[in-house]
């Protein structure tokens, strides 16, 4: 069976992906359609149902694993397989999210080598504290950055992101001496820890009730809070302001908060932005 990857125009499709969007629409003429987003580990692909949607609509369910026979056509510009038969299968639709393509045993061991450089007592107890239980450890793993549409969309993809923004708020840290290069590689660890409740796992990525209701910044400082009690409070509060500000530059009032903004977002950009010919 090919991946979606592997995937080209006017070839015949028999495969089993996981369906990480599924919508029920209508065309102009009024028509019935399914519009599904494929997934397997390597990639994503659009997909619709065209015929005998009310028969096959009941077979699965958004987030079920699926075998699926169809066509590769282009629209648009880009490749969709057009669906002729589907069927619900028995596999773990998870295993099937689009997964990064980096080791990812090799990016936990540089994320314990960035947590074991912090010579702070406080912060170095409250890091490993919270990347090392089991929620946050095996969330990284399982979660993309900011969901299925976002950088590093895709399983594994906080780790990867994570590892990227606190190795360049370290580097930066070394060219300006000025810096307190413990809280700032502390933060750049520890700010994205709130997609571990955010979101759900995947295929579809999709936010939890608390996700949709507080966001990843305010469930991020609540998981810090609940590490940090041994913490001097104006360390964990300089911390928790880091954290607070990385997506909202006006409101970074320390140097630390401001370096950790550019490289939250430097990392998602050089992930995302087109290169060459892409």
């Amino acid at each position: 069976m090919a991946t979606i990857a592997e995937l080209a125009e006017d070839r015949t499709v028999d495969g089993v992906f996981a369906v990480a969007r599924k919508r029920r629409l209508t065309t102009r003429k009024g028509k019935p359609y399914l519009a599904l987003e494929l997934v397997d580990p390597s990639g994503r692909i659009e997909g619709r149902v065209w015929e005998d949607v009310e028969l096959l609509d009941r077979r699965f369910a958004e987030g079920d694993a699926v075998r699926v026979l169809g066509r590769v056509e282009r629209f648009d510009g880009r490749l969709q397989v057009q669906v002729r038969a589907l069927e619900a299968t028995e596999d773990d639709p998870a295993s099937l999210a689009p997964t990064l393509r980096r080791d990812a045993d090799e990016l936990q061991g540089f994320l314990e080598f960035l947590g074991g450089e912090l010579s702070h007592p406080g912060l170095a107890t409250t890091v490993d504290a919270i990347l090392s239980s089991p929620e946050v450890r095996d969330g990284m793993r399982a979660l993309p950055a900011v969901g299925a549409e976002g950088h590093h969309g895709y399983a594994g993809g906080l780790l990867e992101h994570t590892v990227g923004v606190a190795t360049l708020c370290r580097e930066t840290a070394q060219l300006h001496p000025r810096l307190r290069a413990d809280l700032l590689l502390s933060a750049a660890l520890l700010h994205d820890v709130g997609r571990v409740r955010e979101l759900g796992r995947g295929p579809a990525f999709r936010p939890t009730r608390e996700g949709a209701l507080l966001g990843h910044v305010q469930l991020g400082i609540r998981l810090v809070e609940e590490h940090a009690g041994t913490l001097d409070p104006e360390v964990r509060a300089e911390l928790l302001h880091a954290i607070a500000a990385h997506h909202d530059r006006p409101a970074a009032r320390t140097a630390e908060a401001a370096v950790l903004y550019h490289a939250n977002q430097l990392d998602a950009q050089a992930a995302t932005r087109p290169v060459g010919d892409d």
